[in-house]
């Protein structure tokens, strides 16, 4: 199974991380360098009236292989700035889908909007790393934690002045970010074992969600009518990747799906 397969490579990164970077010294990296200041990925995914999506810098995935060839972070970072996104997902394992760690600090300094680490999170090591990177909020997988291991690392992030976003897929995964104090829930229609997409999920999950928990739709979003029915049933925002990634034209693509205007890139 794919989820599997990432889950035990993310293992052997972080071992090897380990070795030349222990946790220790990262602690004292964390408590030595200044901080950037906060820019609050839930308020930025709860605020606006208008659709908030979250566009994702993606190069590759396990379903798709490689998306876009040309593909320029910071290029595109500005195009999504520029066409209305309210945050920025930054895919950074390195093995499935042909992100880098380091695209978090190089996009940071071309857009004001916030960044999401998204990763194979497993253990707060990867944590004290995701904030020297300088992302504003990280993914938490809950098929792949305990309910023990999304709190422990949903309150280190938070005190690292990170956001959680906890991603689920079934009503197990629900209950554990919910009794671990998820304040931000990504409901993924995807099944990360499988690959397969089941639009409906997201229809059936965002009723059980608790009132006061911003909520995400995440994945096989392509189209402005599929965001505001979603909106409608009361997702606050929705994370969206491979449909702007391979699009000819990322902003005029970003544009259509807001409902906006279309001007196109910049």
């Amino acid at each position: 199974m794919v989820l599997n397969d990432i889950v035990i490579q993310r293992k052997k990164d972080v071992t090897e991380l380990k070795e030349r970077m222990p946790l220790s010294r990262l602690q004292r990296i964390i408590e030595t360098m200044p901080r950037p200041p906060a820019r609050s990925f839930i308020k930025a995914i709860t605020t606006s009236k208008n659709l908030n999506v979250i566009a994702e810098l993606k190069k590759a995935s396990p379903s798709h292989g490689v998306i876009r060839e040309d593909f320029q972070p910071l290029r595109i970072a500005n195009l999504y700035e520029y066409a209305g996104a309210c945050a920025i997902s930054v895919l950074t394992e390195p093995h499935f889908f042909k992100g880098r760690p380091s695209y978090l600090k190089t996009v940071r300094q071309v857009t004001t909007l916030p960044l999401l680490r998204k990763d194979f999170i497993l253990e707060k090591y990867q944590l004290y790393e995701t904030a020297i990177l300088e992302a504003d909020a990280f993914l938490l997988i809950a098929a792949i934690l305990t309910e023990e291991e999304l709190k422990e690392l949903i309150d280190l992030g938070r005190s690292l002045g990170m956001d959680a976003l906890v991603e689920v897929h079934n009503n197990s995964d629900l209950k554990k970010a919910v009794n671990a104090g998820a304040k931000m829930i990504g409901i993924n229609n995807r099944n990360l074992k499988t690959l397969e997409i089941d639009p409906l999920l997201a229809t059936q999950f965002i009723p059980k969600i608790p009132k006061g928990t911003a909520i995400v739709v995440e994945s096989g979003l392509g189209t402005h009518e599929e965001l505001m029915m979603y909106k409608s049933l009361g997702a606050n925002a929705f994370l969206v990747g491979t449909s702007l990634i391979k699009s000819p034209d990322i902003a005029l693509a970003l544009q259509q799906l807001l409902g906006k205007q279309a001007t196109g890139s910049l």
